[in-house]
C-alpha cells in the first residue's frame, strides 16, 4: 500500500499546536489517501477514498 519498506512515498505532516498530535498524509497513492500517526510509522494507517478525505478535510475548516 505504501512505498518500499512501508514508507509513505509523499508525506504531508500536520502538527498540532498542542504538540505530539501529528499525522502524516500520503495523497499520491492511486485511489487512496493514507493517514498515520507520525510517532508510530510502523503502526496502522487509515485509508480513505480521495473524495471521502476531501469531504472530511473540508468539513474541518467549516466554522459554525
Amino acid at each position: 500500500m505504501f512505498g518500499a519498506g512501508g514508507r509513505f512515498e509523499r508525506i504531508q505532516r500536520r502538527i498540532s499546536g498542542q504538540g505530539g498530535a501529528c499525522v502524516e498524509v500520503a495523497d499520491n497513492l492511486p485511489g487512496l489517501v493514507a493517514v498515520r500517526d507520525s510517532k508510530d510509522p510502523a503502526g496502522p494507517a487509515l485509508a480513505f477514498a480521495p473524495a471521502a478525505w476531501h469531504t472530511f478535510v473540508t468539513q474541518l475548516s467549516v466554522r459554525p
